[in-house]
Formats: C-alpha cells, sequence, structure tokens
C-alpha cells in the first residue's frame, strides 16, 4: 500500500470543512474511537486541533477496510481521502466536522499502542497520582489540551500588550544568589567552585530593579522561579510569573499597565472586564472582609458593634470590650427562617476551631426575636442597636464575635466565606477585579522575633510615614498593592526603594547588619548609589491566572508537567540520587542515613 503525504501535505482535521467536500486531503492523527456497523468501520481520528470522522467500505477499498478492522484506540495512523459530505440522517450537530466525512484511498499504520492504564474519555475519574505518572496520556485528552491553548493564547495576548507598550523582554538569570528573607532556596553546587552553591531564583527581583539602574525603563520577563516550600494546590516548587517593572512611575501608571494586559489575558477566555479596577486601601478592606484578598462577588460586610459591648451587662461581650477587644458581626440576609440550629452550631464550631473563643447570634424574625441566649442578657434598646448596626432587617440572621483585634475580624472574614459556599451566595457570573493598597511595611514575626518585610525589603515606605520609621514602624504603610481576582490573590508589587541609604535603613530595621547587607545585597547597594531611578513593578502568577480563567481547582491542571505536593515528579521519579561519580565531580560525599550531602575535605 502506498503511503499517504502526510508529512508534506498534511491537513488539521480542525481546518476541514464542507467546503472542501470533493477535495483530496492527507490527515494524520490517533484512533479516538473504531466502530463495527453493518459492514462499514467507522474510525475517529483525532489530531491536536480536534477531530473527523473516517469510513471504511469493503466494497469501495478492500484494503483501507482491512487495516481498520485492526485499529485500536490510541493507533497512529495517516490517511489519503477525498472529504464527503454526510449523509443528511448522520451529520453532528455537536461536531465542528460533524457535516463531513472522508473515505480514505491509502491508509498506513504509523504505530501501534499498549493497552492504557486509563481510558482517556475518562480522565477526571483517574486518581490524579496515575495521571501524572502517565502524563504524556493525560495531556492527550481534550479538557487538559484546551488548557494549554488557553495558555498559549493568553501567554501571547500579555507579551503583544506589552510589546506594544515598550516594554523589552529580557532575561535573567537561573543560577544566581542565595538571599535572606522570603521561602526558601533550592541550592545548585557549583563544580568549578566546589563548596559554593547557587540558587534559582524565587523572583527576579534584584535583577530587574539593577535594570532599571541600568536604564533599560520598561521590562517584562514571563520567568520561571523557584520556592522550596510546602505545597498546596495553588502552589508548585516552579512555577511562572508575568513580571515587570517601569521607571519614572508611581502606583497608579503601573496599575494602569496591569489592568491592559489583565483585561487582553481575560478576552482569550471570553471575560469582558471593566477598567479601571476598583481600588481599595488595606486597613478598609481588611476591617470590612476580614482579608486583604476579598471576594466581593457577594456581600456580608463585618460590622463593628463594640459600643454595645462597652456598655452592656453581657459579661461575655463586656469582658472582651474591657480588655481592648472587639465585638462583631455578619449579617445574612433572610437568614432568620432557612437557617437551622444545627447550621449554627457548625458555625460556632468552626470558629472555635480557627482559635476564637465562640459565636453567639440573634434571629431577627417575623414571629419574634431569637437567639443563642444572649437576649436574655441584653436590654431592649441594645438589641435595637444590635439590629442597628448589623444592618440586620426583618428576616435576616445576625452572627457575633467578641474577641481580641484584630483575630475577630479575621475569624469573622473566614465565617463570612464559608457562610457564602454554603449557602450559595457566590455569583459565580460575576468577575470582581480590585487593587488593594497601603499595606503595612513591616510586621511582627513572633518565631524570629523581629520585624519582618510584608511584602520584600526592597518595598519603598509612604512618604508621609518616613517619620515613623524609627520612632513607629509598625504603623509604617508600604508602597505596596495587590491585584484580587475573586478573593484569590494574583500577585503583588510595589514602588522600590531607590535610595541607598533609605534601603540600608530598611534592611537595619529587619534585622540585616551592615556586614550582612553587604554580602548579600552589596551589588544593589552599590548599583543604587551610582544614579537610580524612581521605579517599581509588579509580578502575577501565569499559572494561577490560567488556572482561574480555566474553570480549574488546582494549577497542576494548567501546568504540564508538574510536581505533587511532596515535589516529586511521578512520570520521570525526580527527584532521584546523584551517582557516586557525581557527587565526587561535585567535591560533595554521601552523608547520613538522612542522605544529607557534605562537601569533602
Amino acid at each position: 500500500m502506498s503511503e499517504p503525504t502526510w508529512g508534506r501535505n498534511r491537513r488539521f482535521c480542525s481546518t476541514l470543512s464542507g467546503s472542501d467536500v470533493g477535495v483530496a486531503v492527507d490527515l494524520a492523527g490517533w484512533v479516538q474511537v473504531r466502530r463495527d456497523l453493518g459492514g462499514l468501520v467507522f474510525v475517529e481520528l483525532r489530531d491536536s486541533s480536534g477531530r473527523v470522522q473516517l469510513v471504511a467500505d469493503p466494497n469501495k477499498n478492500k484494503d483501507v477496510f482491512e487495516v481498520f478492522t485492526s485499529l485500536k484506540s490510541e493507533y497512529v495512523i495517516a490517511v489519503r481521502g477525498e472529504v464527503s459530505e454526510r449523509p443528511a440522517n448522520t451529520v453532528n450537530p455537536n461536531s465542528p466536522t460533524g457535516a463531513i466525512e472522508i473515505y480514505p484511498d491509502t491508509v498506513s499504520l504509523l504505530n501501534t499502542a499498549a493497552p492504557l492504564p486509563f481510558q482517556l474519555d475518562s480522565g477526571q475519574q483517574v486518581d490524579e497520582s496515575l495521571r501524572l505518572k502517565y502524563r504524556y496520556l493525560d495531556l492527550r485528552r481534550s479538557e487538559m489540551h484546551d488548557h494549554f491553548v488557553l495558555r498559549h493564547k493568553i501567554a501571547q495576548a500579555i507579551r503583544n500588550y506589552l510589546n506594544e507598550n515598550s516594554f523589552l523582554e529580557i532575561e535573567t538569570p537561573i543560577l544566581t544568589k542565595a538571599t535572606p528573607e522570603g521561602a526558601r532556596d533550592f541550592l545548585v553546587p557549583s563544580r568549578l567552585n566546589p563548596g559554593s552553591w547557587y540558587a534559582l531564583p524565587q523572583s527576579p527581583q534584584l535583577f530587574k530593579q539593577t535594570l532599571m539602574i541600568s536604564g533599560f525603563d520598561r521590562y517584562y520577563q514571563i520567568a520561571r522561579c523557584f520556592r522550596d516550600e510546602d505545597l498546596r494546590a495553588d502552589r508548585q516548587p516552579e512555577f511562572t510569573q508575568v513580571d515587570l517593572e517601569m521607571s519614572f512611575v508611581d502606583e497608579e501608571q503601573i496599575m494602569q499597565v496591569t489592568e491592559g494586559w489583565l483585561t487582553a489575558a481575560f478576552a482569550c477566555a471570553g471575560i469582558d472586564v471593566p477598567r479601571p479596577f476598583p481600588r481599595y486601601t488595606y486597613k478598609h478592606i481588611f476591617e470590612r472582609y476580614g482579608t486583604d484578598k476579598p471576594d466581593m462577588r457577594f456581600g456580608m460586610e463585618i460590622k463593628d458593634l463594640t459600643s454595645v459591648a462597652s456598655v452592656c451587662q453581657f459579661k461575655m461581650f463586656r469582658s472582651v470590650a474591657d480588655a481592648g477587644g472587639k465585638l462583631k458581626a455578619i449579617c445574612v440576609k433572610d437568614g432568620a427562617q432557612g437557617i437551622s440550629r444545627k447550621q449554627t452550631d457548625s458555625w460556632q464550631e468552626a470558629v472555635k476551631s480557627w482559635g476564637g473563643k465562640g459565636m453567639a447570634w440573634v434571629a431577627f424574625a417575623q414571629g419574634g426575636v431569637r437567639s443563642s441566649g444572649i437576649d436574655k442578657h441584653l436590654s431592649e434598646e441594645e438589641m435595637s442597636s444590635v439590629k442597628d448596626l448589623s444592618t440586620a432587617k426583618e428576616g435576616d440572621l445576625v452572627l457575633l464575635v467578641a474577641d481580641k483585634d484584630p483575630l475577630v475580624t479575621v475569624l469573622l472574614g473566614r465565617l463570612r466565606l464559608k457562610i457564602g459556599e454554603e449557602l450559595d451566595l457566590i455569583d459565580t457570573s460575576k468577575h470582581s477585579l480590585l487593587w488593594v493598597s497601603e499595606f503595612p511595611l513591616f510586621e511582627f514575626d513572633p518565631e524570629e522575633e523581629r520585624l519582618v518585610a510584608v511584602h520584600h525589603p526592597f518595598t519603598a515606605p509612604h512618604s508621609q510615614d518616613l517619620g515613623l520609621l524609627k520612632s513607629k514602624p509598625e504603623q509604617v504603610r508600604a508602597r505596596a498593592y495587590d491585584v484580587v481576582y475573586n478573593g484569590v490573590e494574583l500577585g503583588s508589587g510595589s514602588i522600590r526603594i531607590h535610595d541607598q541609604n533609605l534601603q540600608s535603613e530598611v534592611f537595619s530595621i529587619i534585622g540585616i547588619d551592615k556586614e550582612t547587607a553587604k554580602q548579600k545585597f552589596g551589588f544593589l547597594l552599590d548599583a543604587l548609589a551610582s544614579g537610580a531611578p524612581p521605579h517599581g513593578g509588579i509580578a502575577l502568577g501565569l499559572d494561577r491566572i490560567v488556572m482561574l480563567l480555566a474553570g480549574c481547582k488546582s494549577i497542576r491542571e494548567v501546568i504540564a508537567f508538574p510536581k505533587t505536593q511532596s515535589g516529586a515528579c511521578l512520570m520521570t521519579e525526580a527527584p532521584s540520587a546523584a551517582s557516586p561519580q557525581q557527587l565526587s565531580e561535585l567535591k560533595i560525599k554521601p552523608g547520613s542515613e538522612a542522605k544529607a550531602a557534605v562537601p569533602l575535605q
């Protein structure tokens, strides 16, 4: 049987249509399914673009028919044949190629396939570890293929927007220097410098700032980054971020540029988002939603009722207020009748499991007030204040938590999200993008017993708060900003410190002495002293953006070859032991039973 010219003149399945009827085409791909019906054999051919139906009739071409009868799922074939119209009663309106079919003149069996460990059409029901072990099969599924088509389109849209706005794409090093602060580094031993180690970059932060000092006004990179940290559904040891930096700008200019390429990215998923995104301060958002990344697709804002607690005779509330704590509440609209005691008990247990003292509730029902017992301890006037301050109406349920601040706000923020999900209050048709800014510059780390940078130590303090750096550093606001989508932080950025003296002062506040600063950041401090322009930037997680726009629950669904939660690649069985020869070349010898590695003396 003659070979089809599939390598030179091959068409993709999705490019075929009714306009090709009567045209001879070459196709190649995988057998999706084979069906023997009434003397005819039907094969659904799949390639990277789509599917098309092939038909073998022994009365038309016996050789092709015989090959078709031997085909099995995932066999690789190439065919040549003329495009035909399907009979009207067999047209598949749900397929882009459902109105055509091909009776091949020739067919080549290019490869067979062993029995598969799982059926591709049942991929989502297969254990994830099996899918990851046979990732090359998992990626054949159309659903997975679509994720990476979307990822490609998003990356291209981002590049196109930034290119059109005078940004330069510049690559920064992968082998770099370990720095304090942040997550753990992945270390790489140097063969040419025994005993010395490279670190894989957690971000291009220092290099992109150096590029601004070098006179590159607008930089971007779709950058690979590495963090040796515990993994969750939205974390991987290696990940990709959209990284950019700009000179001679303020926060608003960076936000506008970011909104531009984010809007272009969302358009790839058919989502139109209005600009500009709403802007909020950290203080405003935290007090109302108990988090710095609020889901704004439903209401239920946190309200402060401490004025009631400070004068009432209810010991649980009064003691908290007298100790400087707060009484706060959220209102569940129309919850007075439809929510059971079992439900409120489960919410109270949740609050306790998160470290709170408990939760009280009041139902302002039509038949009268019901509560967890607090109505016996509050006067009629105080109950009226609870209703007014919580913005409750008749028929609403008010949930109250009294505790130290800011714990009380955090507890109600978590409870708000739990209730929103359980009661199906979140409008999933909405797309809520917003900015949060003016975070604290520092926070106290109880484990290290020192102040640490909330974002990173290169973030500039708010100009109005410079006088507080020495006296009240925890009150200093950062020129930092996060972009949030449906309650998920997409990324963060800041205006950077461009003055060497100010950078040294910030290092000192977070416990980095002059010697350590010189050792770890000497090149940056020298660069800042050589005429550094004011600059700032942002980095957003590309994996996370694609995950959300594809409607996935984990970024593993949108990374071609991801790691497990233990950092392993099940397909390649990485990480693995190094050979004695490799260790010898690196001047490293095996250590104890824990397989620690120590330099050879």
